[in-house]
Order: structure tokens, then C-alpha cells, then sequence
């Protein structure tokens, strides 16, 4: 389980596909603290680390998961918003995150708010997006506003766009999105037959 507050930003060094697997390496300021076997988040996606060396960490995505997030289009060089799991007696600054991607959005417009951005994001199709409600963007926790069916926007504080990858995003950037997990039992407790 994650908050979706970003600890560190990584960098992706080597890609290598082997079957239907691609292989990554991410060098980051927490890479040669974590272990092998370790549940981090990339992006909002929970991988496991199975190798880690010289100031960089590996990990695996399958098919699926390079099918239903952005990591099937990561390049040499990009940058992810990394996350450890949380421990069991730490603060719960951001809102409950499985690191289950549920859909992709696509930035539809960055408005520079003199100080601070505001961002707008569409869904390919609706989803559960509640006004003033917990939402998981690449990995990190913020709160909806504007919500309108397949549309929803985010305001970006300065710490969080310099210390996240969206000051790297730009209209037509494709994100992974992670509904609030209460709003999703909820409605499958009502839609239920």
C-alpha cells in the first residue's frame, strides 16, 4: 500500500524487452536503500525490485501491466515518481494507493496560475471522479475539482511540480490514473445485482 506523496523522482537507464516482459533500470536518490523483493511504486504502478547496484534498481513489467499504464511508452531518460510502500506505523499524508493503475488520462490543457498550475486531464472513458475527491496521478495523491463526466483538473502547488514529474508533463502527456479505493467498493457495493 502507498500515500502517493513522492519520495524521489527516477530516471529510467536501460530498457530491455525479454518476451513479453521489459526489463528497467531507474538510478534515484532512494535506489541503494531499496531491497530486492521491495513493492515500490513507479508512476503510480507497484513493481517489485529484483536487482540493485551502483545507485540504481531494477524492475519488471509484464504485458498486462505495460498495456493498461504509461510504462509501455517510457523512453530512455524519462523521469518516474517513485514511492515506497508504506510502513506500518507511518503517517498517512496522501490517501490509501494500491499501485493498481485503473485507466489513462491525457492532459488537455496547463494553465500557469502565477504561481502554482492548474491541469486538466481527460479520461478515455468515465470514471469514478468525485468533486473534491482523492485521485492518484503518476503516483501522486491530489484532490479533483472541475469534475465533469470523462473531465476532471488538479492544482499543482510549487513543491510538488518540482519535486514530481509534472514539470515535465505538456498538453497530449498521457498519465496513470488510480481511482480513490473506498469510491470503488462503494460502487460496486451499489451497482451489485
Amino acid at each position: 500500500m502507498f500515500t502517493g506523496i513522492v519520495e524521489s523522482v527516477g530516471k529510467v537507464e536501460e530498457i530491455n524487452q525479454q518476451g513479453s516482459n521489459v526489463h528497467y533500470a531507474i538510478s534515484s536518490e532512494i535506489s541503494n536503500e531499496l531491497k530486492i523483493d521491495q513493492s515500490v511504486s513507479h508512476n503510480g504502478v507497484c513493481l517489485t525490485v529484483t536487482k540493485v547496484s551502483d545507485g540504481k534498481h531494477w524492475v519488471t513489467a509484464i504485458d498486462e501491466t505495460l498495456k493498461k499504464s504509461n510504462l509501455g511508452d517510457a523512453n530512455l531518460g524519462d523521469r518516474l515518481n517513485l514511492e515506497r510502500c508504506m510502513k506500518a506505523d507511518g503517517r498517512f499524508d496522501g490517501h490509501i494507493v494500491q499501485g493498481h493503475v485503473d485507466a489513462l488520462a491525457k492532459v488537455i490543457s496547463i494553465k500557469d496560475e502565477n504561481g502554482s498550475w492548474l491541469l486538466t486531464f481527460e479520461l478515455e472513458e468515465e470514471g469514478l471522479v468525485v468533486e473534491k475527491g482523492s485521485i492518484c496521478i503518476n503516483g501522486t495523491s491530489l484532490t479533483c475539482f472541475n469534475v465533469d463526466k470523462k473531465f476532471f483538473s488538479v492544482a499543482i502547488i510549487p513543491y510538488t511540480f518540482e519535486y514530481t514529474n509534472f514539470n515535465q508533463l505538456a498538453v497530449g502527456s498521457v498519465v496513470n490514473i488510480e481511482f480513490d479505493i473506498i469510491g470503488k467498493y462503494i460502487h460496486l457495493i451499489l451497482n451489485r445485482k
